[in-house]
């Protein structure tokens, strides 16, 4: 997206590099982080918090601070405290950050998302979901900004990549960085999910893409500017979807209440003092829950671009007055440089009509809650709501709709910003205040589930003991590795998938038109029955399942065979078990890879990317 024009559309027409010169910058964040080492600190963190819960989240903000900023002394490094278990315990990750970053290769959309939204999270699946960027670094093997002096990155070891594949029941494995599971929250929580987060998100993410397309209709520039998000938000509607489904098809609630009684009732009587922290932790709950429309109002609006610009700019400001392990999170020295790096995508992300429109939706519906819900302060600075599209329209006579404006105000100090007359940023600074304080209420609540909710961890984990069990940790986003095997699966009575599907399928699906539009090269290549050495059999496979445990975040996660080697990457699941983040199901949960022998098929017969194979060690 960042790299494409209305004129030069690589979304739509894929892009090789042919040659290392041709290939393209990637975005001003674009990141590669190479893990080097985890650390155990749940000691430091941990050791004599104090009571109160404010003065316990900031207690616990400023050693994860003080430990990040030793590890990343060195440079050239991107350190990161990770919570686990609800904060029974803690790992410090210290990871290598090439901020060289360059695209190489990317199938066209017909084949990189061939299939569309339709075909989303679907299965059977015949996507060649993939491609190849290369990280670099300076001469001297250490990170550095773009520069034509920059060399590729040699990294210790490397994959071998399998041209023979892997056939059912075979041994894979993934090691990736999933986002996030919610498996050990409570049986309320889950229930606040089902009945509240996924229907008004999908009702909400439904809107938000009929007002983008309304913008962006016969605006080709406008939709290149919002294409990843689009994507993303289709993406995430269709996981709301599926959790919200699989969610109403098995009585997951009742479950987990029942979970949790008998887990209570070990903890009654082996752990006593315990249990207060469950009924504590739902008191907790129930406070955060009445006011989470209010919420979810305001975090979109902060979510608007041109808005958050302009915040994140005067926070800046105010951040850099303090010494830098008192900063905010988030506007430390170290994030200065994903600042930047935001202000100066928004050249290829921002379009005023389309940010206009999606605030205007996120301020009517805020002023539509109930006077209970409303914050005062707020309200005063937003302005009259019968008078909203005229704030409107003078909010985006703001400067900072361009670049050279964003980037001077990035270096500027906060008397400076606060003198300003833009008026993005006298909004931003009429409503700090009240940001900042509805911040501090969001701290205190996290002192208070600091507080409890690793003690019901502590407990749910002595009680697994008890019972000759362990339980891995939720996925947040750190390293992890999942294993098992190639399968198919039954989603219901008389229905058996295959764990394969192949290149016949794409001609079987190919309409000519829309989300099923395969490229001529693709469908001659199979016509022909040219499959370069990389068949199974009479054909191609193109996609495949195994009982693998991923989540959003997992997409991209090679997949290894047991030797090692290469054989596809993760970049779905499937729709029945979407909601196993919370619930799993090992019946019903599969993750679909695209397979070794694909990519190399597609890289060799139909885009010409033999320069590509070449660098690769090919093992058959």
């Amino acid at each position: 997206q960042y790299t494409s024009k209305p004129e030069r559309n690589l979304i739509k027409n894929g892009f090789l590099a042919k040659t290392i010169g041709e290939e393209l910058p990637g975005e001003p964040n674009a990141r590669v982080y190479v893990t080097e080492s985890i650390s155990d600190v749940s000691a430091k963190i941990r050791a004599n918090l104090p009571r109160d819960p404010r003065k316990l989240f900031a207690t616990v903000d400023a050693r994860q601070k003080a430990l990040v900023a030793e590890c990343e002394k060195p440079g050239g490094y991107r350190c990161d405290v990770y919570v686990f278990h609800g904060g029974a315990s803690y790992f410090l990750v210290k990871q290598m950050e090439i901020r060289d970053v360059r695209l190489v290769y990317a199938p066209s959309e017909a084949i990189g998302k061939f299939g569309g939204d339709t075909d989303n999270w679907i299965w059977p699946r015949h996507t060649g979901d993939f491609t190849f960027i290369r990280a670099y670094v300076g001469p001297d093997g250490k990170p550095a900004d773009y520069s034509e002096a920059n060399v590729p990155y040699r990294p210790k070891s490397f994959l071998k990549v399998s041209a023979s594949g892997v056939q059912n029941n075979d041994f894979v494995m993934i090691a990736g960085y999933p986002g996030r599971t919610n498996r050990y929250r409570l049986a309320e929580e889950l229930n606040d999910a089902a009945t509240f987060t996924y229907p008004q998100g999908i009702d909400r993410v439904k809107k938000v893409l009929s007002i983008i397309g309304e913008n962006t209709a016969n605006r080709p520039e406008a939709a290149i500017k919002y294409a990843a998000s689009v994507a993303s938000l289709n993406n995430g509607l269709k996981n709301s979807e599926g959790n919200r489904d699989g969610f109403a098809k098995l009585p997951v609630v009742a479950q987990k209440e029942a979970e949790e009684a008998v887990i209570l009732a070990w903890i009654q009587k082996n752990m006593p003092k315990a249990e207060p922290s469950y009924t504590q932790l739902k008191t907790l709950l129930a406070e955060v829950r009445s006011t989470r429309q209010r919420d979810q109002w305001i975090a979109s609006i902060n979510s608007t671009q041109l808005f958050a610009a302009a915040r994140n700019l005067y926070r800046l400001s105010i951040e850099r007055q303090k010494e830098d392990a008192k900063r905010e999170l988030g506007f430390q020295k170290r994030d200065e440089i994903r600042i930047e790096g935001g202000l100066k995508q928004m050249e290829k992300r921002f379009d005023a009509q389309t940010d206009r429109a999606l605030l205007s939706f996120y301020l009517e519906n805020y002023f539509a809650l109930p006077a209970p819900q409303r914050i005062k302060e707020l309200d005063a600075a937003l302005g009259d709501p019968g008078k909203l599209s005229t704030t409107l329209d003078e909010l985006y006579k703001s400067n900072l709709v361009n670049l050279d404006s964003r980037m001077q105000l990035f270096k500027a100090d906060r008397k400076t910003i606060e003198a300003s007359k833009d008026p993005a940023i006298r909004m931003a600074v009429a409503l700090m205040p009240t940001l900042l304080k509805l911040e501090e209420r969001v701290k205190t609540n996290a002192g208070k589930e600091m507080q409890l909710r690793p003690v019901w961890m502590d407990a749910r984990l002595a009680y697994a003991k008890a019972n000759g069990k362990e339980l891995y940790p939720d996925a947040n986003n750190s390293l992890r590795v999942t294993y098992g095997n190639v399968m198919g699966y039954s989603p219901r009575d008389a229905v058996n998938y295959d764990a394969f599907t192949y290149v016949e399928g794409i001609v079987e699906k190919h309409t000519g038109t829309g989300e099923f539009d395969a490229t001529s090269k693709q469908l001659d290549a199979i016509q022909a029955k040219r499959f370069g050495g990389y068949a199974k059999g009479n054909s191609v496979p193109v996609n495949y399942l195994s009982d693998l445990d991923i989540t959003g975040g997992n997409s991209g996660s090679p997949t290894l065979n047991g030797k090692g080697e290469l054989v596809g990457l993760a970049f779905d699941g499937n729709y029945e078990a979407i909601s196993s983040g919370w619930v799993f199901n090992p019946k019903l949960t599969r993750t679909i890879h695209v397979d070794s022998r694909y990519m190399l098929w597609l890289m060799q017969e139909v885009d010409g990317a033999t320069n590509l194979i070449k660098e690769m060690e090919i093992t058959r």
